[in-house]
């Protein structure tokens, strides 16, 4: 081989480091796609001396080019980043997500639908396809679907894409038929994003009249029917809105249910995040749990059955809906699914 002359001037193309080595360009290629087809002792100085010219290899971008494909998959978060990374929903969807895109030799890219248009729309132009999770900003969701590749949404419904959900008001009016046929006295519902609000707040009699096919507003409503089946009345003044899925604005919720006069006999929560804070409320109030409270959550994160008691909930298989819509963006004879839920019994309410 040539000796090697170190070129810091300007970005080498495989033909010219060829050229520089005294090898063909098959050769270059196959050190660093086709490594079978080199023997090891030939491969490893190829690499070494490509390396000393500044040269690391073909260039990834180019060949999506080429090839019109980038083998990535954007997931857009309806929430910033940083809030879905301490999120357990969102952790077990991407999990399942991860497990298709590994099986197919794919990337993900998460992208938040919060995002800033100008600074995020070249990050939108690479993958191949998308999969929301959680009603999007509309300009986002829109601008996404004018690219014209596959898109599938999770835990919302959009006219003319494909979706993954459960059945919202089933699932809680269920649920709670199941903790409230066993139990007497009142009731409080923790909520969370009811309403358009940052704060932790109790409902209104207004508030209760708005009709939406929002996740919030299903399960709400499954839970009142649930109740009213029973003809227990819940006012509005016990259902408490909580503004994001974290402890520190759940336990306020819960703090506040529990140490209203009458004292709650039920909780219903709409998530295992808010029933697990209420949970821990309890114990500092030396509230019994089940015997004095009978706590619901909903989820079943992986937390909801370590917690003591473990907590009674609904399992929504979020990695499988994560699964599914990832095989889903592949596949696109497939429909929109609903997947069934799972009503799982614990210690945290007597059924």
């Amino acid at each position: 081989m040539k000796s090697v002359v170190l070129n810091t001037q300007k970005k080498l193309t495989l033909k010219e480091v060829a050229r520089q080595l005294g090898v063909s360009t098959a050769t270059i290629s196959n050190a660093f796609n086709r490594p079978d087809q080199l023997s090891e002792a030939l491969r490893a100085r190829i690499l070494s001396e490509a390396a000393a010219l500044g040269y690391h290899g073909p260039s990834h971008a180019a060949r999506s080019l080429r090839r019109g494909e980038s083998d990535v998959i954007g997931v857009v978060l309806a929430d910033s980043l940083s809030y879905n990374f301490s999120d357990p929903m969102a952790n077990q969807l991407l999990k399942g997500i991860a497990d298709v895109l590994v099986e197919n030799k794919k990337q993900m890219l998460l992208l938040s639908s919060r995002g800033e248009a100008a600074s995020q729309r070249a990050a939108e132009s690479l993958p191949d396809g998308f999969i929301f999770y959680g009603a999007p900003d509309t300009s986002c969701f829109e601008r996404i679907v004018r690219l014209g590749k596959p898109v599938v949404a999770v835990d919302f419904e959009q006219e003319a894409v494909r979706s993954v959900n459960i059945d919202n008001y089933q699932a809680a009016y269920t649920s709670a038929e199941s903790v409230l046929k066993s139990t007497d006295g009142n009731i409080c519902i923790l909520g969370m994003r009811i309403i358009e609000s940052d704060r932790v707040c109790r409902l209104t009699s207004q508030d209760i009249l708005c009709s939406s096919q929002e996740i919030s507003r299903q399960r709400l409503k499954g839970y009142l029917d649930a109740a009213a089946n029973q003809n227990r009345n819940v006012s509005p003044d016990r259902i408490w809105h909580i503004p994001v899925n974290t402890p520190e604005k759940a336990e306020q919720a819960a703090r506040e249910a529990l140490t209203m006069t009458p004292r709650p006999r039920v909780l219903l929560c709409m998530s295992d995040v808010i029933a697990l804070a209420a949970l821990r409320v309890a114990t500092q109030l030396d509230i019994r749990v089940p015997e004095s409270l009978s706590v619901l959550g909903f989820d079943d994160i992986p937390a909801a059955s370590q917690m003591q008691p473990a907590l009674t909930t609904v399992c929504q298989q979020s990695a499988e809906k994560g699964r599914v819509a990832a095989r889903m963006l592949f596949d696109e004879s497939t429909d929109s699914v609903v997947l069934p839920t799972r009503f799982i019994q614990r210690a945290s309410a007597q059924v």
